[in-house]
């Protein structure tokens, strides 16, 4: 079985057309299971709804905390993006040691049909904590990455690995 916590991020954000802002609402993550025909069995829950520049240290440690009790030692963290590298360095540094923690998220929100990335990163994470070893781990653009050994570039909007030249 496999462990889904919800926080928010582009991810799960609506489009209001009227007033042209982003919000949210609920998650998208079991219509994106059921469209893609998934037949994992995945418990899903909802930790919080925020944006990641909004997620504070405590919104942090409910992270760690929840991970930390679940009984799964397959967990998903759908998360946005911009501070995504702060909360796994959160989770490595609880040492979590018999689980394995993928973050996901999209730079799209799903809501927006097929110009989202989250439905691929979604279904790539579902992938990487299946077949990596306990540990935490960022997945975007069909990569994985060592929660030490990521950051999100702000020019391209990908995520790489951080640069080894200081």
């Amino acid at each position: 079985m496999i462990q889904v916590f919800v926080t928010g991020g582009t991810f799960d954000k609506e489009y209001n057309f009227i007033t042209g802002e982003l919000y949210f609402k609920e998650t998208h993550l079991k219509g994106m299971f059921d469209l893609g025909r998934c037949t994992l069995d995945i418990q899903v829950r909802t930790l919080m709804m925020v944006d990641s520049l909004e997620m504070t240290d405590e919104d942090r440690e409910m992270v760690v905390h929840n991970c930390r009790k679940s009984k799964f030692d397959k967990i998903i963290v759908t998360h946005g993006t911009d501070t995504m590298a702060i909360t796994a360095e959160t989770l490595a540094n609880a040492k979590l040691t018999d689980k394995t923690i993928v973050l996901t998220g999209a730079m799209i929100p799903y809501a927006f049909g097929n110009s989202s990335d989250g439905f691929f990163n979604l279904g790539s994470s579902l992938a990487f904590v299946q077949a990596l070893s306990s540990g935490v781990y960022v997945c975007m653009n069909g990569r994985y990455f060592d929660w030490d050994n990521v950051k999100k570039n702000k020019q391209t909007g990908f995520f790489e690995e951080k640069s080894l030249v200081v």
